[in-house]
């Protein structure tokens, strides 16, 4: 584990999580590949029964605020999530037709080692304060990046929940 990297579980705080593509790639850059994400996550969250407060997917990273699964940790839920996606993307590129877009798992036409960096990043959320800046954090990526206008224009995040507006793919926890 890296130095200072410490993570504290069961105190019953909601984790801000973070946690990227290999070498920061834009893997999640399709509307294909983020809709297979959000689809892998809703399972993920009813199988392990933790509580989803907020997420976005952004092209080469996510960031996820949940709270402690009945069984298990954060890192748990991480590792069962990481490896679906992984396999789900691996899988729908195999079964594509001859002639599409090379996998998002080649760079310069070599594999990839991996889909995901090893580790993430977890911050322990314990108060109203933090859980509303995190949120507002996660909402605001895609606009810092560029990426669109509004927050309503991205629908891989948990901002048409809060909002009231929006496509709604994950149902939210509060």
């Amino acid at each position: 584990m890296p130095k200072g990297l410490r993570r504290y579980y069961g105190k019953g705080d909601l984790h801000f999580i973070t946690f990227s593509c290999y070498r920061r790639l834009p893997l999640l850059k399709s509307a294909r590949a983020r809709d297979i994400f959000v689809r892998e996550l809703a399972k993920v969250r009813d199988e392990l029964d933790f509580r989803l407060i907020g997420y976005v997917v952004m092209p080469e990273h996510v960031h996820l605020l949940v709270s402690e699964p009945q069984d298990g940790t954060p890192s748990t839920v991480l590792q069962k999530l990481k490896l679906r996606v992984a396999r789900k993307l691996r899988k729908q590129r195999r079964n594509a037709p001859p002639g599409q877009m090379r996998l998002p798992f080649e760079e310069g036409g070599e594999p990839l080692r991996s889909f995901w960096q090893a580790r993430f990043y977890d911050f322990n959320v314990y108060s109203e304060r933090k859980r509303i800046e995190k949120l507002n954090y996660m909402h605001a990526n895609p606009m810092i990046r560029r990426l669109v206008k509004h927050p309503k224009d991205w629908p891989w995040s948990s901002w048409g929940f809060y909002a009231r507006a929006g496509k709604i793919l994950v149902p939210i926890d509060v």
